[in-house]
């Protein structure tokens, strides 16, 4: 993105505040920080837009730990038209014991490696046919979905009921399905060279002080704004008129003075952060926030009703619409943070049923491979418990609580469930990660990043990772937490909102909710 920090106004700053803001003013004390904001899982042209005419360049090293042994591994994937390096290395207290790991073992984990870093050389060197290779039930093909997705993401597709919700209508919050399908026609109109269609033009912040979190929240506030309005919601660099003839026309009418003079495009700057923050929530569909099944617990108590139900329920759909279809970009991110954390277990999976190097595999793919099996996700072990830990200045707006207290709401669900033995687990601070290792019977997955310690800003902490890097692992553990059958958080986080409002429309609904607090304006 391209800063522009010398052409916002003190106007312009009073909108760079997250919810609390709406209430607190110019004393709000603390933020949400990450430098920028470059993700998003239908990234159409936020990141890629901005860096593709570069060629090629390079991500900061992200890995994934967990508490047994690594796979020591380092992928390559080639994404559009940039070769995207993802250097994945492993860090835990499993790297002391002895490897154990066999011959196939890492035979088989260095082969899917080099398939994602698609290194003919390898493969050349081992003297192993690709296509021998079996099958990595924890990877995607993310070209040949990144094709389908976009195949499904158009008026064909979505004349029923768009293919981006899971589950069943009792497993999503109510007329998720029928929201869905009404915000994407909203978002798609039939002709956009329409001299009457109005729209919304609004990009993302490029101030420091504004978190993932808060730009997603606020985004979700300006698609409620653009729909009460009749408009379309168009941003620059991150598109969501999702094609280029209504994209383009918006890009051209904005530079008109009459059309702003007209009304024809608003701004950010034609509403305040009220509005944006706290404004009306669309009421096309009336108010099946009313009627919505009680599957969160607070202090042991299901909450049947709050005073933001409203709210809570369309940030659900707005985020589920913005974040609705992965890119080859994001799945590129995916299948490295899979592998890293997942592809030893794979591996034994796969060698359970025999030498894979003498079970030749055919070379041709079946009708049933093609249209059915393929479009299955990719293999995950389950069941698996997400916990976010929020603490850190995050204490000047919620209660933050210990890495306990979230430990004894897993160790409830786990004695419901004794199957459950697996967490991934999410947290900025270094501290909750060494904790986790007291927690023998569980078995722990995180990013290896650096964290914070002790009462470190979040400002100065994203500012130390880099862009790059406070944006991919983030994007990675929201996915995660979002595709876990479990997930205990802090409601008074907008990030563990923002998770809950995904599963929420992800077919999540009946796994429910533990929180250690709530929303602070609940």
């Amino acid at each position: 993105m391209v800063a522009k920090e010398s052409s916002i106004s003190m106007k312009s700053l009073e909108r760079l505040v997250s919810d609390k803001a709406s209430k607190l003013g110019n004393s709000f004390p603390c933020q949400i920080c990450v430098v920028g904001f470059l993700c998003g899982i239908c990234l159409t042209s936020l990141f890629l837009a901005a860096l593709t005419s570069l060629g090629t360049f390079g991500l900061t090293a992200f890995s994934f730990s967990s508490v047994f042994p690594p796979c020591n591994s380092t992928s390559q994937v080639t994404n559009m038209d940039a070769v995207i390096d993802r250097k994945v290395k492993w860090k835990n207290k499993a790297e002391a014991e002895e490897d154990n790991d066999d011959d196939q073992m890492k035979l088989l984990v260095s082969a899917w490696d080099n398939l994602l870093l698609n290194n003919e050389d390898y493969f050349k060197k081992q003297g192993i046919n690709k296509s021998d290779v079996p099958n990595a039930p924890h990877l995607e093909n993310c070209k040949e979905r990144t094709g389908v997705r976009e195949r499904l993401d158009t008026p064909m597709a979505n004349q029923t009921f768009p293919s981006w919700i899971n589950g069943g209508d009792e497993e999503n919050y109510p007329l998720t399905r029928r929201v869905q399908r009404d915000i994407w026609y909203h978002q798609h109109p039939q002709d956009c060279a329409n001299k009457s269609l109005k729209f919304l033009v609004a990009d993302w912040e490029t101030l420091p002080g504004f978190g993932i979190g808060a730009q997603i929240a606020g985004m979700t506030g300006l698609l409620a704004i653009a729909i009460n309005e009749n408009r379309v919601l168009v941003t620059n660099y991150y598109n969501r008129a999702d094609h280029d003839e209504c994209r383009q026309r918006a890009l051209e009418v904005m530079k008109k003075k009459e059309a702003w003079d007209s009304g024809l495009v608003t701004g950010k700057q034609n509403y305040s952060s009220k509005e944006i923050w706290s404004g009306r929530i669309p009421k096309l569909w009336g108010q099946p926030w009313s009627y919505m099944k009680p599957t969160t617990e607070i202090n042991g108590t299901l909450i049947s009703s709050h005073r933001k139900m409203d709210r809570r329920w369309w940030r659900a759909q707005a985020v589920r619409y913005l974040m609705r279809f992965q890119t080859e970009y994001t799945c590129g991110l995916m299948n490295s943070a899979r592998h890293s954390a997942f592809g030893k277990e794979a591996a034994e999976i796969v060698l359970s049923a025999g030498d894979w190097r003498k079970n030749k595999k055919k070379q041709i793919r079946s009708e049933i491979e093609e249209e059915v099996w393929s479009n299955h996700k990719p293999w995950v072990p389950r069941p698996l418990l997400s916990v976010h830990v929020r603490m850190g200045d995050k204490a000047c707006e919620m209660r933050v609580a210990a890495l306990e207290e979230y430990m004894h709401l897993a160790d409830r669900i786990r004695d419901r469930f004794p199957e459950l033995n697996r967490i991934w687990l999410s947290t900025e601070m270094k501290e909750v990660v060494e904790r986790s290792k007291d927690y023998a019977h569980w078995r722990f997955y995180y990013t290896e990043v650096a964290r914070q310690v002790g009462n470190t800003s979040m400002a100065d902490y994203e500012g130390s990772l880099g862009r790059e890097m406070s944006t991919n692992y983030p994007l990675v553990n929201f996915l995660m937490a979002s595709e876990a059958d479990f997930f205990v958080g802090a409601l008074g986080s907008t990030w563990c909102f923002l998770i809950d409002g995904m599963r929420n429309t992800g077919g999540k609904v009946m796994s429910g909710y533990l929180s250690v607090n709530k929303d602070r304006f609940w």
